[in-house]
C-alpha cells in the first residue's frame, strides 16, 4: 500500500476499526485535502483526523465518515482496476456494514448472481470482509472485527 503521510497515523488502523459499529461510509476519493472542504464546511461533519491518506469524520446521530486516497488501494489489483476505468467508479462509494459475516454474505450473494468483487478474507486492519456490489453497481463492504 502506497502512503503519503509522514509519520505517524493519530492511532492504529486496527484501533479506529475496533471503535467503528453499525454503518460507515468509506468514500475512495483522489485527493483526501480537495474532498474535505464539503464534509468539514458544506456538510458540517467534524474531521477527527486527516492526513494525505486517510481521513475520519463524524457527525451527530451516529454519522461516520471515512476517505481513504486512491493510492491507498493499490495493493488490491481487484480494486485499482476498478478505479481506473472512465465514467462511474463503482467504488468511489463504497457503503460498509460491519457485523455481519462476510462469508455467509458472500455465499448468498453469489448463489443470487451478484458480483462479489473480493472474496471474504481477513485483512491487516483488523476485519474479516467480501466486497460485492448491488444490482446497480453500488459497491458494499461487508464484515467482522476478526478473530
Amino acid at each position: 500500500m502506497t502512503r503519503k503521510r509522514t509519520g505517524q497515523p493519530w492511532m492504529p488502523a486496527s484501533q479506529y476499526a475496533a471503535k467503528l459499529t453499525g454503518l460507515t461510509v468509506n468514500l475512495i476519493v483522489p485527493d483526501i485535502e480537495a474532498s474535505l472542504p464539503f464534509f468539514t464546511y458544506v456538510l458540517g461533519i467534524a474531521a477527527l483526523y486527516s492526513d494525505p491518506d486517510f481521513a475520519a469524520l463524524e457527525g451527530g446521530e451516529g454519522v461516520r465518515i471515512m476517505l481513504h486516497a486512491d493510492h491507498t488501494l493499490d495493493h488490491s489489483t481487484e480494486e485499482t482496476a476498478r478505479l481506473s476505468v472512465a465514467g462511474k467508479r463503482g467504488t468511489g462509494a463504497e457503503i460498509r456494514i460491519l457485523g455481519l459475516d462476510p462469508d455467509q454474505v458472500e455465499s448468498r450473494a453469489r448463489e443470487r448472481g451478484f458480483t462479489v468483487n473480493v472474496p471474504a478474507k481477513t485483512y491487516p486492519h483488523g476485519w474479516r470482509e467480501c466486497r460485492l456490489e448491488d444490482a446497480n453497481g453500488y459497491m458494499f463492504a461487508i464484515g467482522v472485527v476478526a478473530t
